[in-house]
């Protein structure tokens, strides 16, 4: 059997990833003395890694982040309230996998945004669908969604993602059936995927946001049993740029 009827073969089996090892290893002398196992080897690595590439792609463009934040470019700088030692543990998403939330509070600014969005690009790296939803543009879907039947559909889908960030949580008031339509939507992901909530407002007054005492008490008993906290501080991580930029 001739080479090329065995790349035409790897291309059949969709097998891309070990067609460009062979050709990178027919380029390279070196490979040549190497044995069959480790070559073998190494064009299977090929495969598991391109793989890996399309899989990352399809869920990052899936998620449709705000912001495409990579985990190496976190700003540790003095006073942001940021504990290197914590954000190497969220790092590690197992918390993700513990099916736990994150609470990220902060002024306007602050980076929570950026900061959610690199936790998710890191779960991405580890093959977890992640999405992206602000919290008022969800909310009026979901109001489409109950007049047009598209409800379900919808609840499903956020149900299945296994790290879903609720941004701009505390923004806009909330309706009596977006506070029901959030409890319902908390109440699917508990055990079945972890979520980051971000909003300007502490922690402590998400309660007395909510209004409805009974509705206040469900949502912050799923959002706050078995989560973590960070509170960002500083200036806003906008204006600093913006100074940086005039000098």
């Amino acid at each position: 059997m001739s080479l090329e009827h065995t790349i035409d073969q790897l291309r059949t089996l969709k097998l891309t990833g070990m067609v460009a090892g062979v050709e990178h290893q027919l380029a390279q002398s070196s490979y040549g003395a190497l044995g069959f196992d480790q070559r073998l080897g190494h064009l299977v690595d090929a495969e598991v890694s391109q793989r890996d590439s399309k899989r990352f792609t399809r869920l990052i463009r899936n998620a449709k982040l705000k912001i495409y934040a990579e985990p190496e470019a976190i700003d540790y700088r003095v006073g942001r309230g940021l504990d290197r030692s914590v954000i190497a543990d969220l790092l590690t998403c197992g918390w993700i996998e513990h099916r736990q939330n994150l609470l990220v509070t902060g002024q306007t600014g602050t980076g929570k945004t950026w900061l959610a969005c690199a936790l998710a690009v890191q779960a991405a790296r580890q093959g977890i669908t992640v999405g992206y939803r602000r919290v008022g543009r969800l909310l009026e879907d979901m109001e489409i969604g109950h007049a047009d039947g598209s409800l379900a559909k919808l609840r499903n889908q956020l149900a299945r993602t296994g790290l879903l960030i609720l941004d701009d949580f505390g923004l806009t008031p909330l309706s009596s059936r977006g506070r029901a339509d959030l409890l319902e939507l908390l109440d699917d992901r508990v055990g079945s995927g972890a979520t980051i909530v971000a909003g300007q407002m502490p922690v402590q007054d998400w309660h007395a946001f909510i209004r409805d005492p009974a509705l206040a008490d469900a949502i912050m008993d799923r959002l706050i049993h078995s989560s973590h906290k960070l509170a960002l501080k500083g200036e806003s991580m906008r204006k600093t740029k913006a100074v940086k930029s005039e000098k």
